[in-house]
């Protein structure tokens, strides 16, 4: 064939079998209504006020960051008492992540895909980052309840099986893992697979109230030192509103995360992201008051809903999950005339973040006048 006979440009085969992703789309304007946008799982109030004045008086981006983003690792390895040795930034959870199976996730020589293990439905670039880096997705249907159904993704480990993604809490459904169930797991898992803790909600969990006699949500740090095949996945883009600066990180034992240096984006955190998370950790206080607002708003949001007669699966996020079935598009509309929007996800439920006290007043009126309801599954 000469280079006249070619037709086209083409991307990977690969390409025709991934699922386009879905960002959350901003509310349609309504007369007379403040827009309010719940379908990204954003923290409405943004930065607190020391974030906000670096962000204002930033004045080095004709420099390159720091490409080991030295200053974060350091903050970090204080804040959560790790080793920055064993910390690897990226350009935000999501980031990290990439770095992460692009590293130990793949296609052999041979044509042989490596397997990544995750439930389904969860956080829906999963099938994405997967398939982008050559391998090939295990997904495990959710328990009823929305939450993993870890007995399940243990056993579907095989010989080709190479990483396990636990994202806890689940997004969009809402339920957390616990430690127990954790451990339980691990101890089913071969130590060369790699298992990821996702714990892009994790400050969500931490301001959540636990029920007496009920587990709390797992804190990935008081697994993570046991497991050499454990790592976990932390952003700076929910609890503390730096969406929109791409700043996430992973943190792996030495033997890990000497392999991710290699594979890890060069200048993927920027200058002024690095800056406005450290100052976010050195005001920690000021996020979490944030985040127990919120965290107070969706059990607010969720008794309300209950009472209504929906049936609302346990979340530690910040937000809610509707099992609306074929009612999910509906409800979406219903919304969108209100002047909020939410994440549908077609013929499953819907995603509703939490957000400012008024949108969530009309989240719940919105909800009082739909007239389908979800009832707890058998």
């Amino acid at each position: 064939m000469t280079h006249s006979q070619r037709s086209g440009l083409h991307p990977r085969p690969v390409f025709n079998q991934l699922p386009k992703y879905a960002a959350g789309k901003p509310p349609a304007p309504v007369e007379g209504l403040t827009q309010y946008k719940l379908s990204s799982n954003e923290n409405p109030f943004g930065p607190v006020a020391s974030v906000a004045q670096i962000l204002a008086e930033f004045d080095t981006v004709h420099r390159y960051p720091d490409p080991l983003s030295t200053a974060l690792r350091t903050a970090l390895g204080e804040h959560l008492e790790v080793d920055p040795e064993d910390i690897v930034t990226g350009a935000g959870s999501l980031g990290a992540l990439t770095q992460i199976l692009t590293t130990f996730a793949g296609t052999h020589a041979d044509g042989v895909q490596d397997e990544v293990i995750y439930a389904w439905r969860s956080f829906e670039a999963y099938p994405i980052c997967v398939g982008l880096a050559g391998a090939k997705s295990v997904q495990v249907p959710n328990l009823p309840n929305g939450a993993h159904d870890l007995d399940a993704m243990a056993a579907a480990v095989t010989d080709q099986t190479r990483v396990i993604l636990i994202c806890t809490p689940n997004n969009p459904t809402g339920p957390a893992v616990t430690e127990s169930q954790v451990r339980d797991f691990l101890a089913k898992v071969p130590s060369d697979v790699l298992v990821v803790i996702d714990e892009a909600y994790f400050e969500f969990c931490a301001a959540s109230e636990i029920p007496e006699g009920q587990e709390p949500p797992v804190n990935g740090l008081d697994v993570y030192p046991d497991y050499p095949n454990v790592a976990i996945l932390r952003t700076f883009s929910k609890a503390q509103g730096l969406a929109g600066l791409r700043v996430g990180y992973s943190i792996t034992h030495p033997e890990v995360t000497a392999h991710l240096r290699v594979g890890a984006t060069p200048f993927a955190v920027s200058a002024l992201a690095e800056k406005a998370a450290v100052a976010s950790l050195d005001h920690n206080d000021e996020v979490m008051e944030r985040v127990e607002h919120l965290v107070a708003e969706r059990e607010k949001v969720v008794v309300e809903l209950q009472e209504l007669g929906y049936w609302v699966p346990e979340t530690r996020a910040n937000f809610v999950w509707l099992p609306l079935g074929e009612h999910s598009a509906a409800f979406a509309a219903l919304a969108e005339a209100n002047a909020l929007s939410v994440r549908a996800f077609a013929g499953e439920g819907v995603r509703v973040s939490i957000g400012e006290d008024e949108a969530n007043a009309r989240l719940l009126k919105i909800a009082a006048e739909f007239e389908e309801r979800t009832t707890k599954p058998l």
